[in-house]
């Protein structure tokens, strides 16, 4: 099985209850779930490119 933490997890905090620097580091986990979103779209993008152009699909 995968080792990635879960898209969305529950801390048992809200957001109010966070520090800045906790809020800062959460901005920057999301941001890097969010690259690795776009990377993962880009390359499933990438394949259905070349399999539409071997097979003659349509987008």
């Amino acid at each position: 099985m995968f080792e990635e933490e879960p898209i969305l997890t529950n801390r048992g905090q809200t957001l109010d209850q966070m520090s800045i620097d906790e809020l800062h580091a959460r901005i920057s986990t999301l941001r890097d779930q969010i690259a690795a979103c776009e990377a993962e779209i880009a390359k499933k993008e990438a394949q259905k490119s070349a399999a539409d152009a071997l097979f003659g699909g349509k987008s």
